[in-house]
């Protein structure tokens, strides 16, 4: 198995639908592949949050940059002509 095909079925393989032989497949490709190992983890982790659908309060100094950063972004949009100029 390699990298392309580890990540067509990582969907099936994380919501339990896929029969055992492919499942092996999988997780043996995850003993030896670094970067697959860490999309698989983080996608189980970002699965998790959401299902505990929990919140997470940001230090003030940290939204506050987040909000500036967000605001400043959409205001470039809104200032840049439509078609990408040129």
């Amino acid at each position: 198995m390699n990298c392309k095909e580890f990540l067509t079925e990582l969907t099936d393989y994380l919501d339990g639908v896929i029969d055992q032989r492919l499942r092996n497949d999988l997780e043996e490709h995850l003993t030896w592949c670094h970067e697959c190992f860490v999309v698989c983890n983080t996608t189980k982790m970002t699965i998790q949050i959401y299902r505990d659908n929990e919140t997470y309060d940001l230090p003030e100094d940290l939204r506050s940059r987040l909000q500036g950063a967000i605001m400043s972004k959409c205001r470039s949009k809104k200032a840049a002509p439509e078609g990408g100029g040129a």
